[in-house]
């Protein structure tokens, strides 16, 4: 019995003849980005033990008191790196698949038989794409952030290095490489060329492109280890961890 080429199959989620584990990776991302949401978000309503020494949590870099602000400064700034990941090409992949199944996988039905595709030219996609505003907030905060690797190695005016430093740098070094491979900053350095002839704007962007290439490693390192310099930060703060001076 043939079936009409009109006729529309009958849809169900997870709908797919592919026989891997498919599911694995949008499981992983669900439970990765939750993870980092919500001790983000606890962290940045505690409003304290973010600062020991010459060491300053990145979720309240650059620290801001102003008296009119009652409530934690966290909030002053991470409205910036958070808007930055949030519109990131990488992460729409990521949270569509897990947490909205749009779809779950290549290949897999996301169950909806009559839905009009719109890409992200309608309201609130459309939003998407002020990520190229937010790179620009996130490369000034990576400033601010750099200053801070620099203040981590003076030690009450002299020079040195603790392991709290070490997480710092490399947390910074690895913000840098997310924000300086995302496909915003691509474009902006070449993406808009229409000659492929040598010069030093199609070098850098040759270079760009190649990183590029790796821009899902950079997101989840520089994820997992913005968090983790806050915990460092904030144990060394309460007294639970002791920092090692290795300078």
């Amino acid at each position: 019995m043939s079936t009409s080429l009109t006729e529309k199959p009958n849809q169900k989620l997870d709908k797919t003849q592919r026989k891997d584990l498919w599911w694995l990776e949008p499981l992983v991302y669900f439970v990765g980005l939750n993870c980092f949401i919500v001790y983000a978000t606890w962290a940045a309503f505690q409003g304290k033990n973010y600062e020991w020494g010459p060491y300053l949590s990145p979720f309240y870099s650059p620290l801001i008191a102003v008296k009119w602000w009652h409530f934690s400064p966290a909030f002053l700034i991470l409205w910036i790196p958070a808007g930055f990941r949030i519109t990131c090409y990488y992460y729409r992949k990521a949270y569509y698949r897990s947490f909205f199944m749009d779809p779950p996988a290549c290949a897999v039905s996301e169950g909806c038989q009559s839905r009009k595709y719109d890409g992200e030219t309608k309201f609130p996609l459309i939003f998407q794409n002020i990520h190229r505003y937010f790179l620009i907030g996130a490369t000034v905060l990576l400033c601010f952030l750099w200053h801070d690797v620099i203040k981590a190695l003076n030690f009450n005016g002299q020079l040195g290095v603790g392991v709290g430093t070490i997480v710092l740098f490399v947390n910074t070094l690895l913000l840098t490489m997310y924000s300086l491979t995302c496909h915003s900053f691509r474009h902006l350095i070449g993406g808009h060329l229409d000659s492929f002839k040598c010069g030093y704007h199609y070098k850098i962007y040759e270079k760009v492109s190649c990183a590029n290439e790796h821009h899902m490693f950079w997101a989840w390192t520089s994820l997992f280890m913005v968090g983790f310099a806050d915990f460092y930060v904030r144990m060394l703060a309460m007294g639970a961890w002791t920092d090692i001076r290795l300078l």
